[in-house]
């Protein structure tokens, strides 16, 4: 996907377009905002978004260059010359990229041409290490005297090869790009008599009719035209059968001379014949034919040898009736001069050129360029790794549900709108999650479907509000599969962290929607025409008076304020929804958070001593306790001056806070404890008692919450609180069970399991008709009644209010009236309010 600032020329100037544009969109957004009374706390998240969103897409193929060298050069180290980088923008980083392309390419042909140096040098020496290894063979078993002659034969070989390595250095240097020839008089018959006398020797079942003109001379430079000879001769040789024949035929013709050599082997199909010619060229299974059987660098020397002098090699049908393979070279008498220096063109061979001079080296195929990883990822480590590939599903059906939540929520109390929404977001969650089959992660789901439940059976808000926390914190934990409680801090952070960690898969995502340009791009068509619509309809409905009126007769409640608020509502419950469904696709390892496991005490007494301290202090609050359950009221007065009311009132909540701390207290002494059998049985004790003089403690703050309840009435948040601590001494007896058991891994998720369950068994009492109960209880005991709280409790307290007697009922209920709501504001709480309302109105 190209940026689309590619056209700009310098970085700087990019980068300041990217700031000038971003802060331009988050101002727009927030006046938008301001305008339309957006709440600050939907406003802030939502220009936040939309400046992320747009910078994303400014900053699309900025760096990924840089990227993709990075990655490039690693793959160049360890010898991979393909690598080739996105070169198409036009500022410093796309010349950097051109300049990385132009060296890899330049690297790339060096080690080609490294290669197929080393293939070219064991093919060239093959043939005289063959000839001179005959030689050597023969002297030492006796074939041949160890005369003059043979030894001077012998010399004369291995002078061949080092005057072969200096050709094949020349070689080198042609396919550098230059070469030069060294041109004199010669007789190709006596040059021919000598390529084959080095060639007999090999002991090849071959022999050979040669058939040239004795006259004739030509000028040619001796080394290069004997290695061409050399090479037809015996690629021939290897091709033919045994005791076979090779015919060379050597004659002038005008200001040029033929040369033709054919076997008698199987022959090159006319279709393979070319392809004889090219570096490492193979001419199918069939090993006996010309070219066959090796790399093909023979008649690739020789082609370029011919070509050094002007001339052309190619393979020609034999005559009629025979088989074999005819190779025919055709050469000047007297070549063109050339220069010492002369550049060698590098091209691809066309079927035109089939009898061009030199084959060209063949070019590095272009390369596609190397995914970068994204510029992100060094910020999430290894441990939140991206997920591959992109998901167009996900993202539509986050889409969806923003559109849904613009549509239903705005200017609406909360009831059946809300429900829809939040059942439609936590479907679409479990529905991305990777683990959705995994047991806790369906126990957590199956939690988060039950707290949505309140919002439509409820009319108390705090209650709603809470569910819904813990609802969302149900789906995250679920998702992530967490452990331990701070993997649960974790997960809570990761879920707003992946609107960024999911940038890149959402770029993905979104151009899998959009389409690559040959795909039918229908969302962006569909995209245009909405805004097209919007943008002249407003201009047309605030011009024409008629136009508008038509407009509110469709859409009676829509107006520019409205709408730019169902927009925020929409971009803000959207982006929520894919981010906790990126989550769930790809949750990060939370079990990486540090902590797991702590180095043992070194003594017992590090970690005995401070516990026992603890269980002194525990138990002296535990005795006074005794001493307050037998003295009763009375001796509370006496030792205190209190009564027994401010008694139980004093210390709730510092009694609630040294449960959390004596928690602390066994977490943290546990990861000192050592694996001695003594340790352990040391722990058990200690911190067995702490946890059994913990539970008194949890018992004393129920029973002084239950008495102060009594005393001064029941409100909410001594229903929580109440819970709360409750819920606290169940942890206390899990952990007490777990040090039983030694191992204590299900703690954290029982905790927070039950936790769960017990704010929805605050929400299935109904809490605030369960806290108006109680009060009016408590006023038939007591005579007394706050009726200004009663008035501030929901309606979900009006059918026990209504058991009120005057004056009193009317005080409480306050200036409730039934409600004038639509369907989707539809609350089981409300509704029987208002049905019991309305029954009161009609009674008088």
């Amino acid at each position: 996907m190209t940026t689309p600032l590619a056209t700009v020329g310098s970085i700087k100037v990019k980068f300041g377009v990217l700031v000038v544009v971003s802060v331009l969109v988050a101002a727009v957004t927030g006046a938008l905002g301001v305008g339309a009374d957006v709440p600050f706390a939907l406003a802030l998240p939502v220009t936040v978004a939309l400046a992320l969103g747009v910078t994303q897409l400014l900053a699309v193929g900025m760096t990924s260059p840089l990227r993709e060298m990075t990655d490039a050069a690693r793959r160049m180290a360890r010898g991979d010359y393909s690598a080739r980088v996105t070169d198409d923008s036009s500022d410093e980083v796309g010349e950097l990229a051109r300049a990385f392309n132009q060296m890899s390419a330049e690297l790339a042909t060096v080690d080609r041409e490294q290669r197929e140096l080393v293939a070219t040098v064991s093919h060239e020496l093959r043939t005289p290490l063959a000839g001179l290894t005959a030689v050597l063979e023969n002297l030492a078993d006796g074939v041949v005297p160890s005369d003059e002659v043979h030894l001077e034969a012998a010399v004369g070989q291995a002078r061949r090869l080092s005057a072969l390595v200096t050709d094949l250095l020349d070689l080198s240097r042609v396919d550098a790009g230059v070469t030069a020839l060294g041109l004199a008089e010669l007789s190709v018959g006596e040059l021919l008599d000598e390529v084959v006398a080095d060639l007999v020797p090999t002991g090849r079942g071959v022999s050979f009719h040669v058939d040239a003109d004795p006259a004739l001379t030509v000028r040619a430079d001796r080394a290069r035209l004997r290695q061409l000879l050399t090479n037809l001769l015996d690629n021939a040789v290897r091709h033919s059968p045994e005791r076979g024949t090779v015919r060379v035929t050597a004659a002038p013709a005008g200001d040029r001379w033929d040369l033709e050599v054919a076997d008698s082997g199987p022959g090159v199909a006319p279709a393979d014949r070319e392809r004889a010619f090219e570096r490492f060229g193979t001419l199918g299974s069939d090993p006996g034919a010309a070219g066959g059987g090796g790399t093909g660098l023979g008649l690739a020397i020789a082609r370029w040898v011919a070509g050094l002098h002007g001339g052309t090699v190619r393979f020609v049908d034999p005559p009629a009736g025979t088989t074999g393979a005819v190779v025919r070279a055709d050469l000047p008498l007297d070549p063109p001069p050339r220069p010492a220096a002369v550049p060698v063109p590098v091209a691809v061979p066309t079927p035109e050129a089939a009898t061009m001079s030199a084959p060209a080296p063949a070019p590095t195929p272009t390369a596609v360029p190397p995914a970068a990883s994204p510029v992100i990822d060094p910020l999430f480590g290894r441990h939140w790794p991206d997920v591959p590939g992109g998901r167009r599903d996900v993202v539509l059906v986050a889409a969806g549900v923003g559109v849904l939540a613009g549509v239903l929520l705005p200017y609406r109390d909360p009831g059946l709108a809300m429900f829809l929404v939040l059942a439609a977001a936590g479907a679409s969650v479990w529905w991305a999650a990777r683990h959705r089959r995994d047991p806790f992660t369906v126990t957590c789901m199956v939690l988060g479907a039950l707290c949505c439940l309140p919002v439509v059976l409820l009319d108390a808000p705090w209650i709603g509000v809470l569910c819904v926390f813990a609802g969302v914190a149900s789906m995250i934990i679920g998702v992530t599969r967490g452990t331990r409680i701070p993997e649960y801090v974790v997960a809570g952070i990761a879920w707003p962290l992946s609107a960024i960690r999911g940038l890149p898969w959402l770029g993905r995502s979104v151009r899998g929607i959009v389409g690559d340009g040959k795909a039918p791009r229908i969302a962006v068509t569909v995209a245009w025409s909405v805004l097209g619509l919007l943008v002249f309809g407003v201009l047309f409905a605030s011009a024409d008076a008629v136009v508008a009126g038509w407009a509110d007769s469709v859409l009676p409640d829509l107006t520019i304020q409205s709408f730019v608020f169902r927009v925020f509502v929409a971009v803000f419950v959207g982006c929520a929804t894919l981010g906790a469904a990126y989550l769930a696709l790809n949750p990060p390892d939370v079990s990486a958070v540090p902590g797991r496991t702590a180095r043992p005490a070194a003594r017992r007494f590090e970690w005995l001593v401070p516990v026992l301290v603890v269980d002194a202090v525990v138990a002296v609050f535990v005795a006074a306790q005794a001493a307050v359950l037998f003295g009763g009221h009375d001796y509370v007065q006496r030792t205190t001056g209190l009564t027994y009311a401010e008694y139980v009132h004093q210390g709730f909540g510092q009694l609630t806070v040294a449960t959390l701390l004596t928690l602390l207290v066994v977490w943290a002494a546990s990861r000192r404890v050592g694996t001695d059998p003594r340790d352990v049985l040391a722990m058990r004790l200690s911190l067995g008692l702490l946890c059994a003089l913990t539970l008194v403690v949890v018992v004393s703050a129920l029973h002084r919450m239950h008495l102060y309840q009594q005393a001064y009435g029941f409100t909410q948040a001594r229903l929580v609180v109440d819970v709360f601590e409750g819920w606290l001494g169940l942890v206390v007896l899990a952990v007490a069970v777990a040090g039983l058991v030694r191992w204590g891994t299900w703690v954290p998720r029982f905790a927070f399991v039950t936790g769960v369950v017990g704010l929805l068994g605050i929400a299935a009492i109904n809490p605030d008709a369960w806290i108006a109960r109680h009060n009016i209880e408590r006023y038939v005991d007591t005579g007394k009644v706050d009726t200004a709280y009663l008035a501030g409790l929901s309606d979900d307290a009006v059918p026990a209010l209504l058991s009120l007697p005057e004056p009193l009922r009317t005080e409480a209920l306050g200036d409730r009236r039934p409600a004038d709501d639509d369907w989707l504001e539809w609350n089981l709480g409300r509704s029987r309010a208002q049905d019991d309302l309305a029954d009161r109105l009609a009674g008088g």
